[in-house]
């Protein structure tokens, strides 16, 4: 081992550093109480909604540094949509609809948007800036239209439990305070589980004779892994069980990672955010893949907004504000190239969970929401700054 290769590991892992040491200043500066079992809920349930849409800005940059300026404003016409369809109002006063059928159109609405635009985007090259700029604009006025016709409030309140179910609440619910057995268990089970596809993942690369980790980081990596899923699900156990809205991010988060890591259709997205002309010589329907980035986003942006209407059971004209911001922050800060070809799930995560920490802990702190911007706007600047430097860092070795 040379002795550059600790340091090649901290640079590789710098944002992972940079959130540590983040959460523990906010320890010190909010005198533990952002270290509580209900701020840890806190922060899963406040920034699910940005892993989500954060996974999929992150397929959208892939393929060259693409975004979507429309994901906040749809998530507040969906949220209108649902509960035009499934709460008695001034517009639906006859005909109330089951959550089934709810969710069915919906999602349908989700798909024939992503359609559309991915569409417009892929086969009529329009810019995917104005394109999205274009339904930023349309359907934050159409949502907002949708609410002040159905309530003199412009809200939708008093969604149907079984909607709410899905999206929202605890599963193995108890009390605060008291240790939930089942969520230790499903801890430590997923623990496990990652140290487990750790040593195959390490084993396949070296079987495949790719460059693989060294055996004391496998070790380290896998340690800290296992440590942090444990202190949140021990923390989540006392506070009353584990959110529904964690289990959406955690699949959803496990299924693009492996689409991203370990699939043709990943590679495809790389390959054409790196070179376009390269990837079409070798055979990869650029415009296909362009088009799928955008229908996923779409999809991904109704469960976002279904999350965030059960969270706050109802559907106002201010949902999903800067919602698109937050998403596109979580990948840049989280390593996500603002060109192209570049960027991970876990990456995307990190920075996300960096973005949700800094949030929470100024509320804590008490520091106005005009600088909490202002520091956002920092944060996402230095991390583009350290990207382009470390870039040119390696094209010097």
């Amino acid at each position: 081992m040379k002795s550059t290769d600790l340091k090649s590991v901290l640079k590789k892992n710098m944002m992972t550093v940079v959130l540590v040491v983040v959460y523990i200043f906010f320890i010190a500066t909010t005198n533990g109480r952002i270290f509580s079992p209900e701020n840890f809920n806190n922060l899963i349930a406040q920034n699910a909604y940005v892993f989500i849409l954060g996974v999929g800005m992150l397929m959208c940059m892939l393929t060259g540094g693409n975004i979507d300026l429309s994901c906040g404003s749809f998530v507040c016409v969906l949220g209108a949509v649902a509960g035009l369809l499934s709460v008695e109002n001034q517009i639906n006063k006859t005909l109330v609809l089951n959550t089934p059928l709810t969710l069915l159109i919906v999602f349908g609405i989700g798909i024939v948007y992503g359609v559309v635009l991915g569409g417009m985007i892929a086969f009529l090259k329009i810019p995917p800036w104005i394109a999205t700029l274009a339904g930023y604009l349309a359907f934050r006025g159409l949502g907002t239209e949708l609410l002040t016709k159905a309530s003199a409030t412009s809200a939708i309140t008093n969604f149907p439990p079984t909607l709410l179910a899905i999206f929202s609440g605890t599963i193995f619910k108890t009390e605060s305070g008291v240790a939930n057995i089942p969520c230790i268990i499903l801890g430590v089970v997923a623990a496990v589980g990652v140290v487990i596809m750790n040593v195959i993942t390490r084993k396949g690369k070296i079987a495949k004779g790719y460059e693989a980790d060294p055996q004391w980081l496998l070790i380290s990596k896998s340690i800290i892994e296992a440590a942090v899923i444990m202190l949140v699900m021990i923390m989540l156990s006392f506070d009353g069980g584990i959110p529904v809205a964690l289990i959406w991010v955690a699949v959803i988060m496990v299924i693009y990672g492996f689409v991203c890591g370990k699939t043709t259709i990943g590679r495809h997205f790389m390959t054409v955010g790196g070179n376009a002309e390269t990837a079409r010589l070798s055979g990869i329907n650029n415009k296909l893949v362009m088009f799928g980035a955008y229908l996923n986003m779409a999809v991904l942006t109704v469960i976002a907004s279904l999350l965030v209407t059960s969270r706050f059971q109802a559907a106002n004209s201010s949902s999903g504000t800067n919602f698109e911001m937050d998403a596109i922050s979580a990948c840049i800060v989280g390593g996500v190239s603002a060109y192209g070809g570049a960027g991970t799930v876990m990456g995307m995560v990190i920075g996300a969970t960096l973005i949700g920490v800094i949030n929470l802990g100024m509320s804590l702190m008490g520091i106005d929401q005009n600088w909490q911007k202002v520091v956002k706007g920092v944060v996402l600047l230095a991390a583009v700054v350290f990207d382009i430097l470390s870039k040119k860092g390696n094209k010097k070795q």
